[in-house]
């Protein structure tokens, strides 16, 4: 589970810096029992709404249900969280 506020303060963290593995490991290091990755926004399903928006990226949760990762949109089931950087276009 991730809570509403756990979501803020890693949005806080990933809006420290540039986004790139720094600041993936710095996520990894506050939270070490959630998954992070990183990712463009672009590569992300069109239907799938994010869990938290920022002007320079998304976080989308990462779901652990039937030992298989996916994305959800459900908190309760959340294992992890993808930092979907957003273009500057």
């Amino acid at each position: 589970m991730i809570a509403a506020d756990t979501l803020s303060q890693i949005a806080q963290r990933a809006a420290q810096g540039v986004l790139g593995e720094a600041t993936l490991a710095s996520l990894k290091q506050a939270w070490p029992d959630l998954r992070f990755t990183l990712c463009n926004d672009d590569d992300m399903p069109a239907r799938m709404k994010p869990a938290l928006s920022d002007k320079e990226f998304n976080l989308y949760l990462i779901g652990g249900s039937e030992h298989c990762l996916s994305l959800t949109d459900d908190p309760e089931r959340a294992i992890g969280v993808v930092v979907a950087q957003v273009d500057e276009e």
